[in-house]
């Protein structure tokens, strides 16, 4: 629960101004935690959920209009099978006994990635919470699910094309904003604030076209340790930085 102390640092962060419309965030270090403990994976990735929680929770109070999670990736099912099947039962399992509290907090629920390769359970779960959640006006959570950046991309140039091709479009008048419309995020705003947990200093084929003006946050902490706290310091930092978009200071001031 917030504390006073916590409670004071909202307000600070909410009569400063200037907050992030969209965070994303890559979720990284569940199995370092666990391994680090001498535990099996998914214990690290049950903990995680706890972070996730939390930090839901916080970016609705801040008044954060899009969450975006990089839960899981397109090279995810690359890992152990046991892993993989442990992953997706503890994603129904969370939707399952979360559902309630997302409906009583406003959140809405989102995806995006490859959602028809996941197994039927999960896309059933995931489907209903989608349902249940639409008219929710608070936090957006959006959810990368079997999500890769550069299938993304593949798969808007397709739809471009084959909308030229159709007769449909005509290609001299292709811009960002066409691009835009074919992403899985149509309609979102591009994220302000990315954070990397874990101390890692690269984007992992996460929102590759989206982050192109995104204020990049890394901390050391692994993702079971990423708490309520940690998510304001971020947001202080973001608050703290002057973006230009190409400009110069005195155009911006």
């Amino acid at each position: 629960m917030p504390t006073a102390e916590m409670n004071e640092i909202v307000s600070r962060i909410t009569e400063r101004g200037g907050l992030p419309r969209h965070i994303a965030i890559i979720m990284d270090g569940n199995g370092r935690w666990a391994k680090t403990r001498g535990l099996p994976r998914v214990a690290g990735h049950r903990e995680g959920v706890k972070s996730v929680r939390e930090i839901v929770e916080a970016c609705g109070e801040l008044g954060i209009k899009v969450l975006t999670l990089y839960t899981f990736s397109t090279e995810n099912w690359r890992r152990p099978r046991d892993e993989v099947s442990a992953l997706m039962k503890l994603l129904v399992g969370t939707l399952r006994r979360e559902i309630e509290d997302l409906m009583k907090n406003n959140v809405r629920l989102t995806a995006i990635g490859q959602i028809d390769s996941l197994p039927a359970a999960a896309r059933t779960e995931f489907f209903e919470g989608i349902e249940m959640t639409r008219m929710n006006t608070g936090l957006n959570l959006n959810l990368a699910l079997s999500y890769g950046s550069r299938e993304e991309i593949v798969q808007c140039i397709r739809q471009i094309a084959e909308r030229v091709h159709s007769g449909e479009l005509d290609p001299d008048t292709i811009d960002s904003g066409t691009v835009e419309s074919h992403l899985y995020t149509a309609g979102m705003p591009d994220p302000d604030l990315l954070i990397r947990t874990s101390g890692e200093f690269r984007i992992s084929n996460f929102l590759l076209w989206q982050l192109a003006y995104t204020e990049i946050y890394i901390t050391d902490e692994l993702w079971p340790d990423f708490r309520r706290m940690q998510l304001y310091k971020a947001v202080e930092n973001y608050q703290s930085r002057e973006r230009r978009f190409g400009r110069v200071s005195e155009q911006v001031r």
